[in-house]
């Protein structure tokens, strides 16, 4: 096998790699494009917390609401998303 053939052979294996580890569920970016600002708190069944890694650098929380089961961004900046982050770190054991 040449070596112009054998580089041909191993750029195509990774550009397939590459296209098929997004595909199979790893997030290569961040998952909050919008935020919520308004204080939804009462309509909240979990609340999942992202923290900043390699492909984001915000903190992101994502809230999933009771009645659907939505799930929405929430404003880590926003006065009453910082009380509730309050509240849940008092209730940890």
């Amino acid at each position: 096998m040449s070596p112009i053939t054998a580089v041909a052979l191993l750029v195509f294996l990774v550009i397939h790699e590459g296209g098929s580890v997004g595909e199979h569920g790893v997030n290569l970016r961040c998952k909050c494009i919008t935020k919520e600002k308004r204080p939804i708190g009462r309509h909240i069944r979990v609340l999942e917390v992202h923290p900043p890694n390699s492909h984001c650098n915000d903190m992101e929380l994502v809230a999933i609401l009771k009645k659907d089961g939505q799930k929405i961004c929430l404003d880590p900046d926003a006065r009453w998303v910082k009380l509730l982050k309050k509240r849940l770190l008092r209730q940890k054991p």
